[in-house]
């Protein structure tokens, strides 16, 4: 069915393909969170890495996720080349994360401010790549703010409230704060750290990316993790926000050819 709005014309029913891509978007993004995938990984609640982090852990985090979101910004996205539509190669991203994981899982809880930084920059590589392989250009303010945006979506946990924690919920509180981010970028070119909007939407995520943060911390403080597992708990991070960018860039890619409202109905409607 088309739907004509001004001089644009809108498909407003999607086409069998895409609508199993919208499914899968809808899978990856609604999946449990990742304090469930380090549960899994560790074959026990993370309670007891929660006990053990330090008392002032939760006055700590925020800074810790702001300055990785901010290093990360500065040094990934813009340097990689424009490239829409190439395939996205995650394996090489898992590597990086793991590596970065071994050495905090080595030095454990103190290595936390070091070792963030450089696994968010593999992620949000390995994030933006994620979102070329969609069609989107990286060179475009508004991927480059979008790429962004996947440290604010952390799946589900058994205590959300769905209508806060959704996909869409999440996108809708952020808005404001991405439209001015990319028009800033759009204007300046730079990520300019220090500039207010920059400022502001980088605390927004890192207020919901902390949550993903303390998961990982929490996972990486059982005692005798190591180095092998301080590897895999960043190849579980890593993979869960590969997965959330996925879906998240399949939901864009659907935005641009049909009616937004068409694609968040079909979102909502549940087979």
């Amino acid at each position: 069915m088309l739907e004509r709005m001004g001089s644009a014309t809108l498909t407003t029913s999607l086409s069998t393909a895409d609508l199993a891509d919208l499914r899968l978007a809808r899978h990856l993004l609604e999946h449990p969170g990742l304090a469930a995938r380090m549960t899994n990984l560790l074959g026990a609640p993370i309670e007891r890495g929660l006990r053990a982090l330090p008392k002032d852990w939760n006055a700590r985090i925020d800074s810790i996720a702001r300055a990785a979101l901010t290093r990360a910004a500065d040094a990934a996205l813009f340097t990689m080349q424009d490239r829409p539509g190439e395939t996205s190669s995650r394996l090489w991203h898992k590597f990086g994360a793991a590596a970065s994981g071994g050495v905090g899982g080595f030095f454990g809880l103190a290595a936390l401010a070091v070792e963030l930084p450089v696994s968010t920059t593999v992620m949000l590589r390995s994030i933006a790549d994620i979102a070329r392989a969609e069609g989107e250009s990286i060179s475009h303010a508004g991927t480059r703010v979008a790429c962004l945006e996947v440290f604010a979506l952390g799946g589900r946990s058994g205590s959300d409230d769905g209508a806060e924690s959704g996909y869409f919920a999440v996108r809708a509180a952020l808005a404001k704060s991405v439209t001015d981010a990319t028009q800033f970028l759009a204007a300046h070119h730079v990520a300019a750290e220090g500039a207010p909007v920059m400022v502001q939407l980088i605390t927004r995520i890192a207020k919901r990316f902390g949550a993903d943060v303390t998961s990982k911390a929490a996972a990486q403080a059982v005692p005798a993790i190591g180095a092998i597992g301080g590897a895999a708990i960043n190849l579980a991070f890593i993979d869960h926000f590969q997965d959330m960018a996925h879906g998240h860039f399949i939901i864009r890619r659907l935005e641009r050819t049909y009616d937004p409202e068409t694609v968040r109905r079909a979102y909502d409607d549940r087979p």
